[in-house]
């Protein structure tokens, strides 16, 4: 008998790394909806702005009740830089709208439908900020570290009823975050001298998008069958590195 195609959900899907997560959720063989703020090309979607308390809330029932998603993977994610000192509230708050507070709701919903159906599959994208740092990261930081610890504490949660929630946390990826204040942090001196040049970035080179959604592929997968609670990091070796 011939397996039913199982469902994906990927916030974060018009662009970037969610764009490619979805392709390859596709390309193996899933029926994947996207979630973003922008429309997602060639894909069933739905239109959510994830830094709205209500449209979140209102998500998460409509996907256990209309989609009773088997796989949700969060890429969503914004990036507004800023000194600690020059902090400003408003901004700080979207932050954490958007990469923790939104991705911890969906994936607590989501666990629990998935665990009362007997299976389930969740990855949320964090970064290699979870223990790295640099200036005007603050508010970025915060939220990435915060979904990291989430990821552990749904796991154990859901684990015994065939629920694996885990984190990848990249490096740098060419996406459209590298563009702070209108340059490409990847083409620029800084990257160049700090990380090519002398070897800080092992790899020497960022990634592409599609190279993350290698490593959401397997842990969303049926071949994933005990890897829980885990945060796999993907950073050509940055991290490695004194």
């Amino acid at each position: 008998m011939t397996r039913q195609r199982r469902k994906a959900v990927v916030t974060g899907a018009a662009s970037g790394i969610g764009a490619a997560v979805a392709r390859r959720l596709s390309a193996d063989g899933m029926d994947v909806l996207g979630i973003d703020r922008h429309p997602c090309a060639d894909l069933p979607h739905r239109v959510v702005d994830l830094s709205d308390r209500s449209q979140v809330i209102a998500l998460a029932s409509d996907l256990d009740r209309e989609t009773a998603p088997d796989v949700f993977v969060n890429c969503a994610g914004i990036f507004e830089g800023e000194l600690s000192a020059d902090l400003d509230f408003t901004n700080y708050e979207r932050t954490l709208s958007v990469n923790l507070h939104a991705p911890v709701y969906l994936m607590s919903k989501l666990a629990a439908g998935m665990a009362a159906r007997g299976y389930g599959r969740i990855v949320a994208i964090t970064s290699i900020h979870v223990r790295m740092s640099e200036p005007t990261a603050l508010a970025y930081d915060v939220g990435k570290g915060g979904l990291d610890a989430a990821v552990r504490t749904i796991a154990i949660e859901n684990a015994d009823r065939g629920v694996l929630v885990n984190a990848v946390a990249p490096g740098f990826v060419r996406t459209g975050l590298s563009i702070i204040n209108g340059e490409n942090e990847l083409e620029s001196d800084w990257f160049r001298e700090s990380f090519l040049a002398n070897g800080r970035l092992p790899v020497r080179r960022a990634a592409e998008p599609g190279e993350i959604a290698t490593t959401v592929s397997h842990l969303v997968s049926d071949d994933n069958t005990y890897l829980t609670g885990e945060s796999i990091t993907v950073d050509g070796g940055l991290s490695a590195r004194f």
